[in-house]
């Protein structure tokens, strides 16, 4: 049937031909009036399709050089020729893309819709063939030839064969509802056996291959018998095709349009002799299951799901939200468990080898391992599965949280999964998709386990402390049920709807901030807070651990970089401020790098780097001691902080001005913090007659208070001691001493209350080369988690008033009565 090519497509394409055609010789078509065919043409490819001679056909015209063409042949002689694409997928095919044999046509209409398309009619002419290519631009033009068509002899073979094309040609229009009847008449009325050929070949679906092989025929009787056998295959196919259905239909006796489509179905995978897929993947995933002993509940709704499976056409859109959720009940471990190694000793030596430091985590593990042991040496019995655990370990960054994971699955000898949950804020990735919504999957804990293999891995939920929530769900509440070892038993996902057993599995977490953790789920783990490494064991790590590892990385042997101890320690001192080793790493792969340069450039065969020489690798240093150039002046106190990478250094600075307005507390500070400034400056104008300060001296004075490093927000009440010492500072006029710092909460009575953070507090005032820390009294017994060389390098003060504290922190001591806004003498205040 006629029809117009699609505009999206990047060639022209031919419609079907109409069934309208001319008999050569025939009353008002005579051979000797149509258009002669000059000796060079325009030539049209065409995608898909073949043009035949004495045949009517409509085109659609898309591309701009096609349609150059039309218009240049509309006002020419019309006459063009049309080849066919040997690969329909180009865009503007060239002399070598197209076949040499196509058919000279006239053009009659040239049609313009209102939306720009165009659309030609015409009318095939003769065969031709091209001779050579004349040009290119604006389109296609040849020299060709037309090629002989002459009307064989008639004869009894000649005979049978347009008797038996014309039969043929029949049953196919009675069978196939692409062709209208009109096309019987048209055949039976055709006399001459070349208009024969081109009918029938015009009007049939037929590839273009065998089309343009069909036209280079230059025997009618040749095409004819081509065309029987193309018309024999597909009636046999059809034929084939009508009793499959009837087979079907009588097979079906009264049931729905599916179980008729699924027996159609059948009948042709028997009548093909291929095998239906459906029931061999049923055999296969029902022995798959048997193979799985699964527990009776599981089992019972697997077993279902397949009789249901059975029962589904495979066509059907539930065939394949059954099948997937089959596979995956198919691929989990239900009961397969990886053999864990409880050698004491080889835990502790894999533990040694990967991680400097950390005593307490690797005592937790040993200590996990010997109840382990025992358990199933004495309790439980040979054989007996070990059960999980839920260890958090929470500190700041760079202090190897994550990689321990990898070593204790290693000492174990366990899988090792680990699930990020930064940002997470769907609770669906925890406990998966109810299998009613499109694409449903189960949550990661799920498919870690799939990918572990095993029913017992080492499961690392790194960055616990970051999790987030939205309309889709609270991803930490979803985490009770994995992190409580009472509930975890029979772990259900959503999209399984079956329990699983997680009660195996060793769960390690990992985050910053514990405080950010809500409190239910903080009670479901047992917890060991990472603090900061010292200079000392800093640079046992980067001698054990980073160095070799950059050398590695940089391609570097042993010997050709060497960094002095006295190098890394000015690495560590001036070059980086942290707790971790992150950044200290990333500064020795800087060193490394520029070692690569001299050895590969060959000025050098091996560098060693001093700590003189440490500039010259890494610029000019970027951390230096500022606390004593900073509490040089009254007004400044130094104080200690707690933050998600660990203790860091905290100044406090105020300043007055004549006035009478009030108080101001600027530094980006949280409300807790606001409350311990208007705490300790209460306290201060309490003891205003104590401490020596004139009468009337707050009223005529404006008080700022400040803390730095605005842009970073801060909070808590622990710098209340150093508040309210550096308010006393500012108004007696005596300094704070330079190698001091303090923390503390202050209270309206004076009293300093205990903080939290000592640890980590400690060691960023080491790093900071402070001297004398004050500290709640309570707080003493934290002392015990410093490292020993921290505590022997460190002179700690506790306190429970603040009176305590200024007499400690003061140049001079506590003011007295008559000492108020006494300027000191500058090398007092430098003491």
């Amino acid at each position: 049937m006629p029809s117009l090519s699609n505009d999206a497509n990047p060639e022209d394409e031919p419609g079907r031909s109409v069934p309208v055609h001319i008999q050569p010789g025939a009353e008002g078509h005579p051979e000797e009036d149509e258009p002669a065919i000059p000796d060079e043409l325009a030539v049209l490819p065409l995608r898909n399709a073949v043009a035949f001679p004495l045949s009517f056909m409509p085109l659609g015209v898309a591309q701009p050089r096609s349609r150059r063409l039309v218009d240049a042949a509309t006002v020419g002689e019309r006459v063009i020729a049309l080849l066919a694409s040997k690969d329909p997928e180009k865009d503007e095919p060239g002399p070598d893309d197209v076949y040499q044999v196509g058919t000279a046509v006239y053009l009659h209409r040239m049609v313009r819709s209102s939306e720009g398309n165009v659309a030609i009619f015409v009318q095939g002419l003769k065969r031709i063939r091209i001779l050579s290519w004349t040009d290119t631009e604006p389109y296609l033009k040849a020299r060709v030839e037309v090629l002989p068509d002459e009307r064989p002899e008639p004869g009894v073979e000649l005979e049978a064969l347009e008797k038996s094309a014309r039969e043929l040609f029949s049953r196919m229009v009675n069978l196939v509802p692409y062709l209208p009847d009109e096309l019987l008449g048209a055949a039976e009325h055709i006399e001459d056996p070349r208009a024969l050929s081109y009918f029938i070949a015009s009007n049939l679906r037929i590839d273009s291959p065998l089309a343009q092989e069909i036209l280079e025929m230059p025997d009618a009787a040749d095409r004819l018998r081509s065309l029987i056998g193309f018309l024999s295959r597909e009636l046999e196919v059809l034929e084939i095709g009508r009793r499959i259905q009837q087979e079907a239909r009588g097979e079906m006796d009264k049931v729905q349009r599916e179980y008729y489509l699924r027996q159609q179905l059948k009948a042709i995978q028997k009548e093909l002799g291929e095998r239906d897929e459906s029931q061999a993947y049923a055999t296969e995933i029902e022995a798959r299951l048997e193979a799985l002993q699964l527990p009776k509940e599981a089992r019972e709704e697997a077993f279902r799901e397949l009789g249901r499976l059975k029962a589904l056409p495979e066509a059907s859109a539930e065939y394949g939200v059954i099948r997937g959720y089959l596979d995956w009940i198919a691929s989990l471990p239900w009961n397969t468990y990886s053999d864990d190694n409880l050698d004491i000793a080889h835990a502790r030596s894999v533990l040694d080898a990967d991680h400097f430091g950390l005593k307490d985590v690797k005592s937790r593990i040993l200590e996990y391992l010997a109840v382990q042991k025992l358990r199933r040496e004495r309790v439980e019995g040979e054989g007996s599965e070990l059960s999980g655990a839920i260890l958090a370990l929470f500190g700041p960054p760079g202090v190897g949280k994550t990689s321990l994971g990898r070593s204790v699955a290693r000492a174990l000898g366990r899988q090792f999964v680990r699930m990020s949950l930064g940002g997470l804020h769907d609770e669906a990735e925890i406990r998966g998709h109810r299998r009613t919504y499109i694409g449903a999957m189960p949550g990661r804990i799920i498919q870690g386990l799939k990918r572990a293999g095993t029913r017992n891995p080492v499961f690392m939920l790194d960055e616990i402390d970051k999790l987030g929530s939205s309309f889709r769900g609270d991803p930490e509440s979803a985490l009770l049920e994995v992190l409580d070892p009472h509930q975890n038993r029979e772990f259900r996902d959503l999209y399984l709807d079956m329990p699983f057993n997680l009660s195996e599995v060793l769960f390690i977490c990992t985050g910053n901030v514990l405080a950010q953790v809500a409190g239910p789920l903080r009670d479901r783990m047992e917890v060991i807070e990472l603090s900061g490494y010292t200079e000392t064991e800093k640079v046992a790590i980067a001698k054990g651990y980073l160095v070799p590892r950059q050398l590695t990385e940089n391609g570097l042997r042993p010997g050709e970089l060497t960094l002095e101890d006295a190098a890394l320690s000015e690495i560590i001192r001036r070059y980086t401020r942290e707790a971790g080793v992150r950044g200290l790493e990333r500064q020795i792969g800087k060193v490394a790098r520029k070692a690569a340069v001299l050895v590969a450039g060959g000025e050098k065969e091996a560098i060693t780097v001093s700590a003189v020489q440490v500039p010259t690798h890494l610029g000019q240093p970027r951390f230096f001691d500022e606390v004593a150039e900073r509490t040089a002046v009254p007004g400044v106190a130094t104080g200690l902080a707690y933050t998600a990478v660990g203790g860091d250094v905290l100044f406090v600075e105020a300043s007055a001005a004549a006035g009478g307005r009030g108080f101001l507390v600027t530094g980006q500070l949280g409300d807790v913090m606001r409350e311990s400034a208007q705490a300790a400056l209460s306290y201060v104008r309490s003891r205003a007659e104590d401490l020596g300060i004139e009468p009337g001296w707050f009223a005529g004075h404006d008080l700022h208070l400040h803390v730095p490093a605005g842009a970073t927000p801060k909070d808590g009440p622990s710098a209340g001691v150093t508040m309210a010492t550096a308010l006393l500072s500012l108004i007696s006029g005596r300094s704070v001493r330079p190698d001091v710092g303090m923390t503390g909460e202050i209270t309206l009575r004076g009293r300093v209350l205990p903080i939290g953070g000592v640890k980590e507090k400690v060691l960023a005032a080491h790093r900071a080369g402070l001297r004398t820390i004050i500290l709640p009294a309570r707080n003493l017994a934290d002392l015990d988690e410093v490292p020993l060389e921290v505590r022997e390098a460190m002179h700690f003060v506790g306190v429970e008033r603040i009176d305590e504290v200024w007499a400690e922190a003061l140049v001079g001591g506590i003011p007295r009565p008559g000492l108020a806004s006494v300027e000191l003498p500058q090398d007092q205040a430098v003491e």
